[in-house]
């Protein structure tokens, strides 16, 4: 066993002066910082992402350990909080690798009143200040797929897709078309983004909404109301202008369920407190995660997450 760090003193000093850095940024405009709890009564029902289950520390049951702060920030939105940020711990279930470790660090922020764009151009201002100027570029997801891979995803059919993922991995013929894309998104595309500038990724197919609101767009199609942004070939920050409404919620959720319910997953019970809170109103804002140990990674050109941590996975 190596009992030592991971880190140097040296990153681990430039941590906690990022971390004064984010706190100075948004000191200066007024943002709130919070703080919520570890543990959930519920977690996030998205397929793709699995929650740890612990035992209920004062009785029968079990607790969740947070993925993202989402659920119980929202909840601060509801109650009149106004502009809150939060730098926190998550757990995901599965996710250890070069730039994953199931225990990360987020930055997550809220700004009621802001649409994407006055969302956007907070989140590159602090990543100037961190990381230094950059030239931006944007694309909307067909569109970067019509760049990078001349690809027209509205009128590609599924074995037009099937045959492009096969030249990048052993790709099974029986995936569904959203999969394959995905799959296509992350080997081909991904890698190429935020190279010597800061890369935004917007509107995204409505199926990928998550919990953001959607919108028609110059073609005519219906797409997610989000954006992610991508330094140096990895995702940084995803973003979503909020979904306020609670029926499409409860609706997303169950689909969720469903979904989980077919691929073999474990059943979760839905939020209802968060529920409860959008029954009570959310107001209308803009909302992002950033992970804040792939930020120091990029600062610091570290090419390993366990480099950015204490003790990764592996050094517990």
């Amino acid at each position: 066993m190596d009992w030592r760090p991971g880190a140097t003193q040296a990153s681990l000093r430039q941590r906690a002066a990022l971390l004064k850095d984010i706190r100075r940024f948004f000191e200066a405009r007024d943002v709130l910082e919070v703080e919520t709890p570890l543990l959930a009564a519920a977690p996030v029902t998205d397929p793709h992402i699995e929650a740890l289950a612990v035992p209920h520390p004062c009785g029968a049951g079990e607790l969740w350990l947070q993925t993202s702060p989402e659920y119980a920030m929202k909840r601060l939105l509801a109650a009149g909080m106004g502009p809150i940020y939060q730098i926190c711990k998550a757990v995901r279930k599965d996710e250890a690798g070069s730039r994953h470790n199931p225990e990360f660090s987020l930055l997550e922020w809220y700004r009621p009143g802001f649409d994407l764009e006055q969302l956007q151009a907070e989140t590159l201002e602090l990543l100037t200040q961190v990381l230094g100027a950059r030239p931006v570029e944007v694309f909307s997801y067909a569109g970067a797929f019509q760049y990078f891979l001349k690809l027209d995803i509205a009128t590609a059919s599924d074995a037009d897709l099937a045959e492009h993922a096969a030249a990048f991995g052993d790709w099974p013929a029986h995936a569904d078309r959203g999969d394959c894309l995905d799959f296509l998104f992350a080997s081909a595309i991904e890698p190429q983004l935020g190279r010597e500038v800061f890369t935004v990724i917007r509107d995204y197919p409505a199926e990928q909404a998550a919990l953001a609101q959607t919108h028609i767009d110059a073609q005519g199609q219906r797409v997610a109301s989000r954006f992610e942004l991508y330094v140096d070939g990895v995702e940084l920050a995803n973003a979503y202008h909020e979904l306020l409404d609670a029926d499409e919620h409860r609706r997303r959720f169950r689909q969720d369920l469903a979904q989980r319910r077919a691929m073999g997953l474990r059943e979760v019970p839905m939020d209802e407190a968060l529920l409860a809170a959008l029954d009570a109103g959310l107001p209308a804002c803009s909302g992002i995660a950033l992970g804040l140990d792939r930020l120091l990674m990029i600062k610091l050109g570290a090419v390993s997450i366990d480099e950015v941590l204490a003790f990764s996975l592996p050094r517990l």
